[in-house]
């Protein structure tokens, strides 16, 4: 089945007893126990609700999974799936992820005992070289959050296989619709449904899915121990926006394109990050992988009074933090998503003052264009 028609007709389509065009919101916390001597499926909402496993199953079969598993926000899903490793091992982590999926690990997981080493993941050597006796799992993201850098996933998760390491990739700039990574050998994927699957900045989720059952089930014991799940109003708004998720991606990596074309083309912009954009590194290898380009972008502009400039003139995107809603965003990574890194290390990786990141919404490329014109004039 073609994944936008797989979007809609999922198996969550409507409501199985009343005939519904939408999964039903069970607003409940417990449920009637039949046989009090017998445990059931739907006994306390921590553990299952109709509404979460409609999601849950919506996501393995978008992701080509075993098992999916909802959570209350993506870096609760994020800190879930790092739960499934033990004190004393050891992961190897892209260096330019998401900032709070680094962050969670130099703080939160190192105080109990679980060891990291970032390194760029666009050369697969970097991770052969960081890999040690004790390295448990590697966790990637492509492309990257915020300079797009491109990782060849096949080559990096083969390589871990070959090692007995747990390979986890972060989905949420691609989405299921442009990429599947656990068809590329991946055994976790993770979301942060916050973003493009819910698609209109109303609702905070997190969203993982595993490659094997027995996978799952390990996984499960930590989502139900931690407790950190959506509430089904949470899950019913997700799978509201997974819906439409076709028409909005393909929409917003057209007009992402142009404007990608569009900056690259100014003299006022030093470089332009954009996975199809001619010259891109890694671009051949993207397209190998995943079926479009996406809807985010990063630019730098020559100075950095200039791009705080464009978050003070711009009129059209929102001078927000997080991404994928129907609203064009401009994001400042140095304050948002990656102001608990370092300085020296941002600077070094390229993250720097004058770094723009944008979420392109459903406005017009020409409207974007002249808006951003004027912003950056």
């Amino acid at each position: 089945m073609d994944k936008g028609t797989l979007l809609i007709h999922n198996g969550h389509d409507m409501d199985p007893l009343t005939g519904a065009l939408g999964v039903t919101v069970y607003q409940t916390s417990t449920f009637y126990r039949k046989v009090i001597t017998e445990m059931q499926e739907f006994d306390y909402s921590r553990g299952g609700n109709p509404t979460r496993k409609a999601l849950e199953e919506t996501i393995a079969s978008l992701e080509g999974g075993a098992k999916g598993y909802a959570f209350a926000s993506g870096m609760s899903a994020i800190s879930s799936v790092l739960g499934l490793l033990a004190a004393g091992d050891h992961v190897v982590i892209a260096e330019d992820v998401y900032g709070g999926s680094r962050y969670i690990l130099e703080t939160f997981y190192r105080r109990w005992g679980l060891e990291m080493t970032a390194v760029d993941t666009s050369d697969p050597q970097n991770i052969l070289k960081a890999i040690r006796p004790n390295t448990r799992a590697l966790y990637l993201e492509s492309p990257s959050n915020p300079l797009l850098k491109i990782t060849d996933l096949s080559s990096c998760i083969a390589a871990a296989k070959e090692r007995g390491l747990l390979s986890i990739v972060d989905n949420t700039f691609m989405t299921p619709y442009l990429q599947q990574p656990l068809k590329l050998g991946a055994d976790i994927v993770v979301h942060s449904a916050t973003k493009f699957l819910g698609g209109h900045c109303d609702v905070i989720s997190g969203l993982a899915v595993t490659a094997t059952e027995e996978l799952g089930r390990q996984l499960y014991q930590i989502q139900n121990s931690f407790g950190a799940v959506p509430g089904p109003w949470d899950a019913w708004l997700v799978m509201r926006g997974i819906k439409t998720l076709k028409a909005r991606m393909d929409m917003q990596q057209a007009t992402a394109g142009k404007l990608a074309e569009w900056l690259a083309a100014r003299e006022d912009i030093t470089a332009v990050n954009y996975p199809l954009l001619p010259g891109h590194p890694g671009r051949d290898i993207h397209l190998a992988q995943a079926s479009g380009g996406g809807a985010m972008l990063s630019f730098k502009t020559k100075t950095t009074e200039q791009a705080l400039g464009f978050y003070k003139k711009v009129r059209l995107a929102t001078a927000a933090p997080s991404l994928g809603g129907v609203e064009t965003i401009a994001s400042y990574p140095v304050k948002m998503s990656h102001i608990n890194m370092p300085a020296a290390e941002r600077e070094r990786m390229g993250i720097s003052d004058n770094l723009v990141r944008i979420s392109v919404g459903l406005e017009s490329a020409e409207d974007l264009t002249a808006d951003f014109d004027q912003a950056l004039r």
